[in-house]
């Protein structure tokens, strides 16, 4: 009798044991299972390459452009929805004066990246033309220039990044508007913006040097004409006109091509002339 009882006694305790063991397992296998990360940094990429063939752009081995994206397929969206991508490539590439994405940011993971454009044609696809190693921070956002003329002999074009530090609310009584140097051969300037309807002329931000940017200046909404000066100077060196403000959104005007060219003072349409970019951010 005390043999059988020990026999129930050690069969309950192997019985209990397996079933701690399994609870023991499930519920380690719910606590591995993890949702999928969301980029917490995020890119534009511009192609301003004077003469730079048609690129996409990459952060290390991972391409971040010339790819369908989705949750960021409307301007409301840049900043509520993380842009993912489908994987489905697109042919074509950002060519000189686009900007990738239709002007949406790219999301990558923080920490250091090396940036670069690579070419998209049959002749040498997939050449790095540019590269820049740089660090990204969780929560920030960040602009790729390249920039500068391109040489055919080497195949490579300048390029620089900047941060884009526009407040995370939005100002419902004004625009926001700031200023990037991407012309390699003009010294640093100033970009003014004059109202049409008040004739006022502010500076937007301060003097701004090539490969870099100025600060984020507020506007009230309207339409601009806009020019840039070197210090010490009242003569304009590049000039846009009937450039609108709206509400609540935030502009990068960049200032690109040859200065030794002649200027064009109604957009960027044609190549390699000074012109004065107008990117919207959010």
């Amino acid at each position: 009798m005390t043999a059988t009882m020990n026999r129930y006694g050690s069969l309950a305790v192997l019985l209990c044991a397996a079933a701690l063991t399994a609870c023991d397992y499930d519920k380690n296998a719910v606590q591995d299972i993890t949702a999928p990360s969301v980029p917490e940094a995020r890119v534009k990429f511009f192609n301003f390459g004077i003469s730079a063939p048609a690129v996409v752009f990459y952060a290390d081995e991972t391409k971040l452009t010339a790819i369908n994206f989705t949750g960021c397929s409307t301007a409301a969206a840049r900043e509520t929805e993380p842009c993912t991508t489908t994987g489905n490539e697109s042919t074509g590439g950002v060519g000189y004066g686009g900007v990738a994405a239709g002007g949406l940011y790219a999301g990558i993971d923080p920490g250091q990246h090396t940036l670069s454009g690579r070419i998209t044609a049959t002749t040498d696809k997939g050449l790095a033309i540019s590269n820049v190693t740089t660090t990204l921070a969780a929560g920030m956002k960040y602009s790729f220039y390249q920039s500068g003329p391109y040489s055919s002999t080497t195949k490579t074009v300048d390029a620089f990044v900047v941060e884009d530090p526009f407040p995370d609310e939005i100002d419902w009584s004004n625009a926001s508007v700031r200023f990037v140097h991407a012309v390699y051969n003009a010294n640093p300037m100033t970009l003014y913006a004059k109202d049409d309807s008040t004739g006022v002329e502010v500076a937007v931000g301060g003097t701004t040097a090539y490969k870099s940017a100025g600060a984020f200046t507020t506007l009230p909404p309207g339409i601009y004409d806009l020019s840039t000066r070197y210090d010490g100077s009242g003569t304009n060196v590049i000039t846009r006109s009937n450039v609108s403000f709206a509400i609540g959104r935030t502009y990068t005007i960049t200032a690109r091509g040859n200065i030794t060219v002649t200027p064009t003072t109604t957009g960027c349409a044609a190549a390699n002339m000074t012109c004065l970019d107008n990117t919207l951010n959010r």
